[in-house]
This record gives structure tokens, sequence and C-alpha cells, in this order.
């Protein structure tokens, strides 16, 4: 067994991988850059290096750096997590030479099945069903609209090396393929510094499904299952289960026997994870394999009991499996939510800054929280947006479901836009809890975007404590005469009578018990024998209320009060609609035209890079360029203005 392993990652999958090293009673090395100097992977390792500046192009991509960094520390193992240089065969190579163990497969095996391209062909021939397409590299022109017509629309256009939904554009018609095609090639070259694409058919209403994989290098290979992983926006996952709420166990073991083929066919050696995309029906198709620990892997652990990152380590130690296909069973359901830093009231943009506040919900037997942050640090805009794993674990689904909606509601992150109380709205949705999944979901759901708003389930709650939490502070400045209030949120009003009990209040028919104290920023409470926990933060004279799938800003007044504060004329808000503001913080990368040109609605005008994902800013309407506020190149910040029209 090794004696010390580096870690070649940042963030929460660093964390991971130490806490089974430590587990197993290995070493560990963390390497970082200059902007994760005081990061939680840095904090938790044996030993850390630095590797360079901020940007991962010239740290966590950097080979010679961290190889630098194994001969400094004398790891004698190298793990590289996900993403980063996780499946670089030229990596695996050069550690080979230095004499270092990679955790992973050979490089052979990342090769094979790193190009997209190739590991189609090697899909099909080792038996398993591939998608129809076109499995050459292809660049815009008659020849792809050829092709793409011949395969029928919609086409998906993917980048041949790469993932994590990078380099991948769904082409509905003739006329968007051009765009889709430079689009997918511009981003998939800044990611991975492989221009390349090509075209297969895009599945209607499709869901992704995906089989996790462990093979020994004596020859022993198992599959653990699958997960469901179509909760998904911009092709990235948000949400993901095991087992599938669509899988019957024929269709489970049909899917698991054509991963294990596929990973005898390159010689695979290590943990990996088959992809597949599949129709409503269970018909399915290879979508690709990545060979290395999938972020979703926690989901994995909670219903097989087996831990990869071990499996990983004591596979790339030349150990043999110590289970066989019969062992592995699957207990109950679990799911994983990804916190991400974004905002999705503002279209998902991306947040930076300071987690002034950072409290996770307690872990337990069923629930488990995978993180690389602390309260104080920042969130910095050089790395993907997510910050945290929320995994629970239930005798069933709807018994996993509750302990996630539960664990999300105490939650609590301050400081920086978050994606909590989007979480819970997904998991709260009919369909959802139906289990009626497709990677179209959150479109199809929620068309004009989402927004946090209060129906009458949430409105049940949340008025009643938001007059709980303004007794409360009222019983602090003096004796209160009355309980009565009217809470106003999003333009309507709620009128309601507290009276209090020795526990806490009572309204109506219904009773709300809790020893919530001014100050805390959680409230928790019975209502009507019901547990909950809501979010609570005071600005001024309004308060912040956030539960489940909504989060309002509201006031609590007396009668009289809200009487008069409907008597006060509405402030207007300011007209901005001459400005392209930047959305998100992030790197202006081009501009697309000039002073003085007419634009149409709908126009490309700039692009910005914000936490290795790019987005095209387009005109809102026809008008003139009068001024250019910015240049390529420049830092942006929220709001910032771009261009002015005339």
């Amino acid at each position: 067994m090794f004696d010390k392993i580096l870690i070649a990652n940042r963030g929460e999958i660093a964390c991971r991988v130490m806490r089974t090293a430590r587990a197993m009673g290995i070493g560990s090395v963390a390497v970082y850059s200059q902007a994760d100097a005081g990061a939680l992977h840095v904090r938790e390792a044996d030993e850390s290096v630095l590797i360079g500046p901020p940007a991962a192009s010239e740290s966590y991509l950097q080979i010679d750096r961290i190889i630098d960094a194994v001969r400094q520390t004398g790891a004698d193992a190298v793990h590289p997590g996900y993403g980063f240089l996780a499946e670089n065969a030229a990596f695996a190579k050069r550690l080979a030479a230095e004499g270092v163990t990679f955790i992973g497969p050979s490089p052979s095996a990342i090769a094979a099945m790193g190009d997209k391209i190739a590991a189609k062909k090697l899909a099909g021939k080792a038996g398993v069903r591939t998608i129809p397409g076109h499995s050459e590299a292809i660049t815009a022109g008659a020849e792809a609209a050829a092709i793409a017509a011949e395969i029928g629309y919609p086409v998906m256009v993917k980048a041949a090396a790469g993932g994590g939904g990078k380099g991948m554009r769904i082409a509905h018609s003739a006329d968007m393929l051009a765009d889709c095609i430079a689009s997918a090639s511009h981003e998939a070259s800044q990611a991975f510094g492989d221009g390349r694409v090509f075209l297969e058919k895009f599945i209607e209403d499709p869901r992704h499904i995906e089989i996790q994989i462990m093979a020994d290098g004596h020859g022993n290979i198992v599959h653990l299952g699958e997960r469901e992983c179509s909760i998904q926006r911009r092709h990235q996952k948000i949400i993901e289960e095991s087992p599938s709420p669509l899988l019957d166990e024929a269709t489970r073991r049909a899917m698991g026997a054509e991963a294990c083929a596929l990973a005898r066919a390159v010689d695979y050696s290590s943990v990996g994870t088959v992809e597949f995309v599949a129709d409503q029906q269970r018909n399915y198709y290879f979508l690709e394999m990545n060979t290395r620990l999938q972020v979703e892997h926690p989901v994995t652990e909670f219903v097989t009991g087996i831990d990869l990152v071990e499996q990983q380590i004591r596979i790339a130690a030349g150990e043999k499996l110590s289970v066989t296909q019969d062992d592995i069973k699957q207990n109950g359901w679990s799911l994983e939510c990804r916190l991400y830093a974004e905002d999705p009231a503002r279209g998902f943009m991306p947040s930076i800054g300071r987690l002034v506040r950072y409290r996770e919900p307690e872990p337990s037997a069923t629930l488990r929280v995978d993180t690389g942050v602390y309260e104080g640090v920042e969130i910095s805009m050089f790395y993907d947006p997510m910050i945290a794993k929320l995994i629970s674990h239930g005798k069933d689904r709807a018994g996993a479901i509750a302990g996630m909606l539960e664990a999300l509601d105490k939650y609590q992150v301050h400081g920086i836009s978050h994606n909590l109380t989007f979480l819970s709205a997904i998991l709260g949705h009919p369909r959802f809890v139906e289990g009626k999944l497709s990677t179209a979901f959150i479109e199809e759901e929620y068309p004009q975007g989402f927004a946090a708003l209060a129906g009458a389930a949430e409105l049940a709650v949340l008025v009643p404590v938001a007059a709980a939490i303004e007794a409360r502070q009222s019983a602090r400045r003096g004796p209160v005469a009355a309980r009565d209030y009217v809470v106003s949120i999003a333009g309507a009003d709620h009128a309601i009578s507290l009276g209090e009990t020795e526990t806490g209040f009572a309204f109506g028919d219904s009773v709300l018990q809790s020893d919530w104290r001014p100050g805390q920023m959680l409230f928790l409470g019975v209502l009507d024998g019901t547990d909950i926990a809501v979010q609570v933060a005071r600005t001024g004279t309004r308060m912040r209320l956030s539960w489940r799938g909504a989060d309002v800003s509201l006031t609590v007044r007396s009668p009289r009060a809200a009487e008069l504060a409907a008597r006060m004329p509405k402030r207007e808000p300011k007209d901005l609609s001459r400005f392209l503001l930047s959305p998100m913080p992030g790197l202006m990368v081009s501009l697309a035209v000039n002073e003085g040109e007419e634009v149409r609605a709908g126009q490309a005008l700039a692009v910005v890079d914000a936490m290795k994902m790019e987005n095209v800013l387009r005109a809102e309407r026809d008008g003139v360029v009068a001024h250019i506020k910015v240049a390529q190149g420049d830092s942006l910040t929220v709001d910032q203005v771009i261009l002015e029209f005339a």
C-alpha cells in the first residue's frame, strides 16, 4: 500500500480523497494555486505545495508543476480527482515515467475513451448500443449540413475531447448548425485544448443513466448499478440519484453487462463510469465513458456501502477486487444535490464573494456533506461554481427526498447567491416526485426562468413564522398590547392574529411551537406537529425568509401601519434598457460589435467567461451601439456597463 498520495485537484473532491486516505493510514499532499492558499483542502492535507497563479491553466493544469510537487514531497501515488488532469493520458504517462502510480486506469484506456469519436467506434465493436450519428470530426459547411440532414434534426454537436457539459450544443434546425458548431468548437478548445466536434442524433425527451464499474488488474470486472442524472442545466448535472426510477431489473442487468463489456474491451483497471442516454421506453444508447471518479459517486456509495475512493486506491496498489457481482446489492435510495455559487433569479449567473456565514446541516448515517469550503473563505471566479454536495439516503425514494428537503432547509449560506431554494423547488415538484424525469426537465418546468415565489403551501408556513419573529422582537422592546399583524409579501397582505402559549403561538386552529430568539438565523419550530426550519435574514425593516422552494422579502406591520403604507407612492425602477450590463463577474472574452453599428434583436454582442463557462450576451431589441465601455480581456463586475445604445 502507498505511504503518501498527492491529490492533483482542489475543492471538495480533494478533501473527499484525503478523508479516505486518512482512514487507510496514508499521508496526503495538497497542491494549490495562489487563489487557494487558504482553501480547505490545503488545511486538511498533511503537506501542501504551491503550484502557480490562480488560473487553472497556469496551476492545476500544469503537468510539470505537479510532477515537481511529487518530487518535492516524495509521494508514491497521485489521485487526480475529477476534472483538470483526471482524464489526461499524457499526465498518466509522465507519472509512470517518474515511477509514480497514477490512481486511475492506464494511459491507453484513458486515451481510448477520452476521444469521444474513437470511444463510440470502440463501443460499437464491443457490442454496446450507440446513438446514430457521424463519428468523424466535422467543421461548419456544406458537408456538415448534409450530414446533419441525413441524421435528422435535432442533432447534438459534441466535443471530441473532454466532458462536464462543455463543448456541447443542440441544433434544432439547419439555420442553427453553423453557430452551434462554432460555439461548441471554441468552448471545447478553451476548456480542453482540442476544438474537434462531431455530430450525433439528439434523443427526444432523453434521460441520463450511468453505470458505475470497478475493474482490477487481474481481469475482474463488476458493476455497481446505475445512477440517474437527468436533472441538468446547460448539460451540467444538478441532482443525481441511485437507483433510477426508470429502470427495471432486466434493463439494469443489460446495461451493466454492456458497461462491463466496454471496460473489458479497453483492458480497464480502476473505477469508472459508462454513461448512457435512454428514452422513456428504456431504450438506451452509449454516450461516453468517464475514466475517473464521478462527482455523483456518493449516491452509489450510500446504496452499496462501498467506498469507491478506497477501491480506486486498492486497485492502483495492485490488489484484487474484494467483491464479486453477486455480492453487490442496492440498499434503499440515495439523492445528491449540488450546491452552486450562482443566482437562480438572474438566470443562474455565477456568484463570487466571501462566505460570511456557512453552516452545514448535521451529518448522520443518512446524510452526508462533501465540501471544499468553510465560513469566511472566498468563492473565486477562477474555478467551477460548485461549492458542496449534499447527499441523503432513505429506505425508499420518498424517504431520500424527505431527508434531503429537511437538510436543504437547514443549510445556511450567506454572502453569495446560491441555488439551495432552487434545489428545494425541484425536489418538491410533483413531476420530480413522480419520477417523470428528462434532461429537459428544468427548461420545460421553468421556461421563463426560476422565481422563488411563495405559493399557498409556503405562505401557510412563512406568514405565521414572520409574525412569530416580529412578536419575539417586539417583546424585547417592551410590552406588546396587540398581536395583530399584517404580513406583506409580493404586494399581497396577509392578516394574522397571534395568541401566545407557553411554548410558542396559537393562530386560528393552528399551533406554532418554537424557542427562536432574535439574532438567530434559523427558525426551528413545529407547526401543527410538523418540524420546520426557516432561514431568517433581516435588512432594515424588511425580513427575508426562505423555506423549501420559496425565498421571499416581506414586511410585518400592525394593521394601522399597513394601512398607511398602502398610501405611500411607489418608486419607479431606473430605466436600464439603454445599457448592456454584465450579468455576472467574469472576463470579457470578445466583443462582436463596434461603436456606431446597428444591431438586431437576438444578435450576439459580447462573450463573457465566468467559472469555466462562456456566456453569450445578445441584444434584447434593435438599436445602434453608441459607446463601448470595456475592452477584450477586462475583468467585469456584476451589472458593469459593457456598452450603451443610442
